[in-house]
């Protein structure tokens, strides 16, 4: 799986790594994902997620 919302679509971003010296090297932030069960087109799926749509209720959770 890649590292993408499922629902919102938020992904990893890229930028510098600034250290105290001022010394720049690329780093990548990547969004907190959890694997879920969630209905997807009426059938229960495991998919990734972030948890700012699981807070929001952007999902609807499979039991």
């Amino acid at each position: 799986m890649s590292k993408v919302c499922h629902v919102c679509g938020k992904g990893p971003v890229a930028g510098n790594q600034v250290s105290h010296s001022i010394k720049h090297t690329k780093r990548v932030w990547n969004p907190n994902l959890q694997k879920i069960r969630a209905m997807v087109d009426g059938s229960p799926r495991r998919v990734l997620v972030c948890t700012r749509c699981l807070r929001s209720n952007k999902v609807q959770r499979a039991m």
